[in-house]
């Protein structure tokens, strides 16, 4: 089935509750990337534009309770005190992103208060025409994430007393059976996707269902075990699987490699193993790294050492990819009419092994217009977005998690409530 969108229901004089991933990073309060908030922007605009009564906001920021634990512990080890209600004011309230979003959306946006989201009802009804209001956090309430329906549907009914259509845009969150990502819709009549989640489906569910062909997929970062869906998923269509990252090693071993100190998962070496027998099976090219970039320890200061081989020394570890691999990559793409990418193929937060993953996110930019290029997973997107080209992709995903569910062939649930 499609999904619907909001274009395709009328929200003119209607109240309308929408679910944004705002789970922006905070630092004293202040916003310090927006990427996520303008995501929304053009989701948002368009509701406005429609002369609803009421456009009501809701978004996680972090996880209250577990961000202060595990925060109050770090302060205890270090012998530092630690105040609980600033730490949440300055992370997780909602407040200074409804004040963020007021700037970078030019109209007033209403914060409805730091009590929570329960009673809000006669709050928003009490607006003027076209107001936008912005819900507290909704992870202050356990009934946001709890594991039973009954307790989550206490949450969403509340949350749908707000609107008389629910617009989900939080792409980032729909992996999540939430009660603002998912229960809500079954106390309101129309749920709908936004722009932003119209967009993230339009490109991913493709690459699963039936992609433009070869599809060739980048798969890096450090664990295999993280990785064994997608790349069992996409074996089914891939023409090439590009393996890079921590988990190349993994699989290196498994065809008799010696692998140093690397990274290597041993009790998935027989999942590896299966995975490059799969891909013999299915015609599909496993490309992994012929040179690479090693060092003595796991450092960014640390100095690399060019190694001319698949082997690594028995001293040394993988830390990026060497030349010869780039090549390999440059070839190998050049076929594709589709290139999903997700996970980096060194460590690239430190410079001397950043080279691999920046020169491998340039292949990839200007393969995009011969080929549909897709970038999925937090660290492949930071990636991206730290070598300026995220602009010269076709897509880049605004979510992680739910990024790699969908490629692993998973329904998520906050998409699957949009369904025509």
């Amino acid at each position: 089935m499609s999904i619907k969108t909001i274009k395709e229901v009328d929200i003119k004089g209607k109240r309308v509750i929408m679910r944004v991933d705002f789970n922006v990073p905070m630092k004293d309060g202040v916003v310090q990337d927006d990427t996520r908030i303008t995501a929304a922007l053009p989701t948002i605009k368009y509701i406005l534009e429609h002369n609803v009564k009421t456009l009501t906001l809701m978004s996680h920021l972090g996880d209250p309770a577990k961000d202060a634990a595990a925060a109050k512990e770090k302060a205890q080890k270090s012998g530092k005190p630690f105040d609980e209600a600033a730490f949440i004011k300055g992370k997780c309230r909602m407040a200074p992103v409804a004040a963020h979003l007021e700037k970078v959306l030019g109209k007033k946006v209403i914060f409805a208060g730091e009590d929570g989201c329960f009673g809000k009802k006669a709050f928003i009804e009490s607006q003027a025409d076209g107001s936008v209001i912005m819900l507290e956090n909704t992870r202050f309430h356990k009934e946001e994430t709890a594991k039973d329906a009954a307790s989550r549907d206490t949450l969403a009914k509340e949350l749908a007393g707000y609107g008389e259509v629910f617009v989900n845009d939080a792409f980032g969150t729909a992996h999540r059976d939430h009660a603002s990502t998912a229960s809500i819709a079954k106390f309101v009549k129309i749920s709908v996707a936004g722009f932003l989640m119209e967009k993230e489906v339009n490109y991913l569910e493709p690459i699963v269902t039936n992609p433009q062909k070869p599809l060739m997929a980048i798969i890096g970062g450090a664990k295999v075990s993280s990785k064994i869906a997608v790349l069992q998923s996409l074996l089914k269509n891939a023409s090439a699987l590009v393996i890079g990252g921590g988990m190349a090693y993994t699989f290196l071993k498994a065809l008799g490699k010696k692998t140093g100190k690397s990274l290597v998962e041993d009790d998935q070496i027989d999942t590896a193993k299966s995975i490059l027998e799969a891909a013999k099976k299915a015609g599909a090219e496993i490309v992994l790294p012929v040179d690479q970039v090693c060092a003595d320890s796991f450092d960014a200061n640390a100095k690399p050492v060019a190694v001319d081989g698949a082997d690594v020394p028995d001293a040394l570890m993988g830390l990026d990819v060497g030349p010869k691999t780039i090549a390999k990559y440059r070839e190998t793409l050049a076929k594709a009419k589709t290139i999903v990418w997700n996970g980096p193929v060194g460590v690239f937060e430190f410079e001397a092994f950043a080279k691999g993953t920046e020169q491998l996110a340039h292949i990839v930019a200007e393969a995009t217009g011969t080929a549909i290029t897709v970038v999925g997973g937090g660290d492949s997107v930071a990636a991206v977005n730290k070598f300026n080209l995220a602009a010269k992709m076709s897509h880049v995903s605004t979510g992680g998690g739910a990024s790699l569910e969908l490629l692993e062939g998973k329904k998520l649930p906050g998409i699957e409530v949009c369904r025509g």
